[in-house]
Order: structure tokens, then sequence, then C-alpha cells
């Protein structure tokens, strides 16, 4: 679905990305993990044309997205929720959603009332402003604006982020019914919990590069690697 070949980020004159190199398959819960500023949120900006980068980013198969816009990349299928959330609050929740539609397929695999059966919470605060939100329910909306445009495959960055527990299982039983529907995730997850328990495969980062790709299962058992570049 989506194939990175020794991609190199920078901002201005820093060299942030070393050649990072990951696949995403279809259907596949792909995690980035690591400490922060190793390199995993530029790696999805990068991908997402948001960062200065060279390499070869493949998207199904075809087309180098290398040097095109983010608008351009996102209307090729490629979907992307930001760490900040980036919703606009003076409009309401519903408005907010209808922004995320692009008309890609005459039958979209998601509508505004998966979104409110997924989130009641949405629906009850359609109408209003969606700066007045809780940062959970922020989450929720950023996460279903983005699937409304339905995309195939969809990066997100730190979902779970600040987010109380009982949201915090929402947000993971989402991102399962995004793989039942079949649309890829490449997902970058501080908590190594919730991406070990969700995820078909994980890649750890450090120093800007690739430094362990493998199962969950291979990553529980391997100490070195945990001890090394996840540890706190």
């Amino acid at each position: 679905m989506l194939s990175v070949s020794n991609l190199h980020a920078f901002y201005g004159k820093s060299h942030v990305l070393h050649g990072v190199n990951l696949f995403v398959g279809r259907g596949e819960i792909v995690s980035l993990l690591g400490r922060n500023g190793v390199g995993r949120s530029t790696t999805i900006k990068a991908i997402m044309g948001l960062v200065s980068a060279r390499g070869t980013v493949a998207f199904q198969g075809r087309d180098d997205l290398v040097g095109l816009k983010p608008h351009e990349i996102a209307l090729r299928g490629l979907g992307y929720v930001p760490e900040d959330r980036a919703i606009f609050p003076d409009i309401t929740v519903r408005e907010n959603l209808l922004l995320g539609s692009k008309g890609r397929q005459a039958t979209p695999r998601w509508t505004m009332d998966d979104m409110f059966a997924l989130f009641p919470r949405l629906e009850e605060r359609a109408d209003t402003a969606a700066g007045v939100l809780s940062g959970g329910e922020q989450q929720m909306l950023t996460l279903c604006r983005t699937l409304i445009g339905d995309p195939d495959l969809i990066m997100i960055d730190e979902p779970t982020e600040g987010l109380a527990p009982l949201i915090v299982g929402q947000v993971a039983e989402l991102l399962r019914e995004i793989k039942r529907r079949g649309v890829s995730i490449l997902l970058v997850e501080q908590k190594l919990a919730i991406a070990l328990d969700i995820s078909d495969r994980v890649y750890v980062m450090g120093h800007g590069a690739v430094v362990f790709e493998g199962t969950p299962a291979q990553l529980r058992e391997n100490d070195r690697v945990r001890k090394e570049w996840l540890a706190v």
C-alpha cells in the first residue's frame, strides 16, 4: 500500500531523517515507535509533503509522492491526522466533518452517520462550535473528519496523547474498526502497550532512522531494543 525508501527530511539546514525505509501493507496497522524527537512525526509529515524531503514514497504501487503538495497527496487517498488536531474552532462539529469530504468515491466507506454511531458525543454536539469541545472530543472530531475523506491509508500522529483512559479505549477501538473496513494505518504512538496490542507490525526509530522492524511479539522478546531505544 505504502512504500518508503531512503527517505531524508530537513528543517532548514537541519538533517532530521537519515534514509528511512518502511512499508505498510493493505489492511495493516503499522506503528512507528521511539522516544520523542527521533523523527517519527517528521516521517509522516515528510510522506504527506509537509516538510522538505528527498527519497521515494510510493503509494498503492504507483506515484512517487515526494515533491507533491499535501492536498495533491490527500486527493490520491492518503489521510493525515496531525498531533495538534487542527480543528476549525469557530465552526460547528458538523461543519468540520463536512470539510473533510473529498467525494473520491460514489459510495464512501464512511458517512457522517457512521461517525455519530461510533462517537455519539459528536452527534450530541454536532451544532456546537468545535473550539469548545474537550481534548478527547477534538481528537474524535479530527479522526472522523479525516475518515469522511475516505482515505485508503490514514497516518495518525499521537492520537491518545493527553486523553483520559476511557477515551483512549474508544480511540483504540476506532483504529480496529478502521482496519476492519479495509483502511491501512500508519500510527505514531507513545503508549507502547496500545501500539503493541493493535499493530500487525512495528518499527522503532532512533536518531532519524529505523533501528528495528518486526511484529509486536518480536519486539516484546527483544530486551536490547526496548532498553536502548524505548525505555525512559
